[in-house]
């Protein structure tokens, strides 16, 4: 583990380190130890408007540089992310606490989507329809939009800025970075890796405080568009002020994905994704399975399997290789876990199984924000827990009649993010594709991210604004469709056509 210091999180602006002398701050904790490790400027209108006027002006000159020319500084980033993988991925288990065997993980797959990212560049190509009407031609165009802002949530500090970033920069876009408050700090040290590539200063801004800052953005004439991840309140906040300022959208918001086990599932494949899928960064992810549906036949067994192997999953720091599961992020999002199993036992007859909330820990983790697996059965559907994004965890378990059970369940959610089944029938995994109302399945697979070069992205209450986010559909949503059309004439002196204008007015160029 590299020795770390007090931190001071400063703004990146222009491609140097910025301070606000009176700006507030806010303090960061090592969520493994409860300790103070730093503090987070609070930014204000003049930041705001400063980043704003630098990646407008940067935005000139970076939309003429040609698209070999970005690649080139997309493929110095890539490289400098490779040395410097390592590094930040201890970034991220120190201030965000995801494990550390998490934190490679995530850093290894921005690398991933910054290479997709580099290969969808040739998505940008346009096209031409030809004599369209006698010597009028068409093109269409691919162009960049302008200055696009996003917000990131806790949880993925390396991933989101992968999602926005490179495609933003390929597209030929300039862009505006606010990180978590509560996860700062690989951004800091992506700076840093700016500053070593020489990326043109201006093109990307990192700046730091609470949610007032894109509320600078939707306004203003100089923004593009807005991207955010976070909770379905906050994206349905963020929509209403894209649609004030006609900026575009992508914001991905909450969900609450089941695990659907059918008679034929092979259970030890089950299980292997299930310890995945709830507990693999403490629950606080998009994609993490907190309900899991089994039919009546293997219900109890499912039940059994479950227990056995989550007594088995050792909670601790961050930084312990011998560790499964790291803290959650502050005391405020245990405290939350908690007071949702108190509320669960208050709603109905369901039974708790497996009980976190007191997990056993190392001195110098007693002050550190853990909650252990905790699993509770025979959750309805009318009980908050089965309808409310927990983060955290926390595992609710339901009998369903069979299939059609449950995709009526899935469907009946408010949100629309993910959902899997196991399952070794083809009828089975066919249909539940199909038929399940959420944006990402998985078949026999836990937690059913795309890989970077298709989209990711949820439905109903998941996803709100335009695209998804990465592949074609992720790098589209930072372009515009511009269509030329043109005609062209003779030169001076040649004889004409002899094609006769026609007698119908039309409404279109002719």
């Amino acid at each position: 583990m590299a020795e770390f210091s007090y931190v001071k999180i400063r703004n990146f602006i222009n491609g140097q380190w910025q301070t606000e002398p009176d700006a507030p701050v806010k303090p960061l904790y090592n969520p493994s130890t409860g300790e103070q490790i730093g503090e987070v400027p609070m930014s204000g209108a003049k930041t705001c408007e400063a980043a704003i006027a630098t990646a407008w002006e940067a935005y000139q000159s970076w939309r003429e540089l040609p698209i070999a020319k970005r690649l080139v500084y997309i493929f110095k980033l890539r490289d400098a992310m490779v040395r410097n993988h390592e590094k930040l991925a201890q970034g991220i288990a120190w201030d965000q606490a995801k494990h550390i065997s998490e934190a490679r993980g995530e850093v290894q797959r921005v690398i991933e989507i910054i290479e997709s990212a580099a290969g969808a560049s040739s998505t940008i190509q346009g096209d031409t329809l030809d004599q369209v009407s006698g010597s009028i031609s068409a093109k269409v165009v691919k162009q960049s939009l302008g200055v696009f802002g996003g917000v990131a949530p806790f949880n993925f500090p390396a991933l989101v800025f992968g999602w926005f970033i490179p495609y933003a920069l390929l597209a030929g876009d300039t862009f505006i970075f606010k990180p978590s408050t509560q996860s700062p700090y690989f951004m800091q040290l992506m700076c840093e890796i700016f500053q070593e590539i020489e990326l043109p200063a201006g093109v990307v801004n990192v700046i730091h405080g609470d949610r007032s800052i894109p509320g600078t953005w939707y306004e203003d004439p100089r923004m593009a568009g807005v991207c955010l991840v976070g909770s379905t309140p906050t994206a349905k906040k963020m929509a209403e002020g894209c649609a004030r300022g006609a900026k575009r959208s992508m914001l991905l918001g909450g969900a609450k994905n089941m695990l659907l086990v059918m008679e034929d599932a092979n259970l030890d494949v089950f299980v292997d994704n299930f310890i995945n899928s709830c507990y693999g960064s403490a629950g606080q992810r998009c994609l993490a399975g907190s309900i899991v549906a089994a039919v009546p036949e293997i219900y109890d067994e499912v039940i059994e399997r479950i227990v056995e192997a989550s007594k088995k999953v050792k909670v601790g720091d961050a930084f312990d290789p011998e560790v499964y599961m790291g803290p959650l992020i502050s005391r405020a999002a245990a405290d939350n876990v908690i007071n949702y199993v108190d509320i669960a036992l208050r709603h109905g007859k369901c039974e708790l199984l497996l009980d976190g909330r007191h997990p056993d820990l190392p001195e110098k983790n007693r002050n550190g924000y853990f909650v252990g697996p905790t699993i509770i059965k025979d959750v309805t559907p009318c009980n908050p827990l089965f309808t409310t994004e927990v983060f955290g965890p926390l595992v609710a378990t339901i009998k369903v009649a069979d299939m059609d059970d449950a995709l009526s369940l899935i469907r009946a959610s408010e949100f629309g993010n993910g959902a899997c089944i196991f399952t070794q029938n083809a009828y089975y995994a066919e249909r539940f594709g199909r038929l399940a109302d959420v944006g990402m399945v998985g078949v026999n697979v836990g937690i059913c991210a795309p890989h970077p070069y298709v989209p990711f992205g949820g439905i109903k209450g998941s996803l709100l604004g335009t695209n998804k986010v990465q592949g074609k559909e992720g790098m589209d949503f930072f372009l515009q469709n511009k269509v030329i059309t043109l005609r062209t004439h003779p030169p001076k002196g040649v004889a004409a056509s002899g094609v006769k204008p026609s007698a119908v007015r039309s409404c279109v160029a002719s």
